[in-house]
């Protein structure tokens, strides 16, 4: 999973997180709510592939080992179905919302370094940075338009100590040059590997020195805006 810049303790003021059946349970009823076919038929092709092992035992006269080893296989190919489906549902409900993009970045898996929210508007359009093999990647959500010249200023910015590391961005959206959310984390993966673990560690300590260029906009925030929950307590 991606590691936030400023990591800390699983579950603030130590609050329990709840288990890891729990979990299972509360996407399980996420997913159901959203798509009702999708848990049944996961079911369904476990207890068809059972099913056949159970024949193939019937047939050769190994009551044993055949559902033993059907059992596992019935079960892991039902949760791969599931988790599928619930990767589906996730990105369908983030999917225009504030903060998505956000989202997706913390739950990427390998060794991603995430600086949620380096560079905010008023309008709220935000850019967040990643750093991994590839290099740079500033992330941005909101208005194409104005999220230009926040990239480029960002941009500008990590260019005074990356050196020659290689510097990407998107933007999150449906629109024209945008990436779908359900489509980041795939993009991101695609990208070259241009640094080794040496290097990435290197580049990541030479960016938190740079000094926060995000600040509080002036005026009212727009009604009903919602801060991403990884900027909070970086504006103020």
């Amino acid at each position: 999973m991606a590691k936030k810049s400023d990591t800390t303790s699983a579950g603030k003021g130590g609050e329990k997180q709840p288990g890891r059946l729990k979990q299972i349970g509360m996407v399980a009823k996420v997913v159901h709510q959203q798509s009702p076919r999708t848990i049944p038929l996961a079911i369904t092709v476990a207890l068809v592939i059972l099913a056949v092992f159970i024949g193939i035992g019937v047939w050769t006269g190994s009551w044993i080992i055949w559902p033993l080893t059907g059992l596992p296989i019935a079960f892991l190919v039902g949760f791969i179905m599931f988790t599928r489906s619930a990767q589906k549902v996730q990105y369908k409900m983030l999917d225009g919302r504030l903060g998505a993009g956000m989202a997706i970045l913390e739950n990427m898996r390998g060794n991603w370094v995430v600086e949620p929210g380096v560079a905010a508007n008023k309008q709220m359009d935000v850019v967040h940075r990643v750093v991994g093999r590839p290099g740079v990647i500033l992330v941005g959500e909101g208005d194409p338009g104005r999220l230009r010249g926040l990239i480029a200023g960002e941009k500008k910015r990590v260019s005074r100590v990356a050196n020659d590391t290689p510097i990407y961005d998107f933007k999150v959206g449906n629109g024209e040059d945008q990436v779908p959310v359900s489509k980041l984390q795939r993009a991101l993966v695609k990208l070259p590997r241009n640094l080794d673990k040496s290097g990435t560690a290197e580049l990541t300590y030479r960016l938190k020195a740079l000094p926060a260029a995000m600040q509080m906009p002036k005026g009212p925030m727009p009604k009903g805006a919602k801060m991403p929950k990884g900027m909070r307590g970086k504006m103020g």
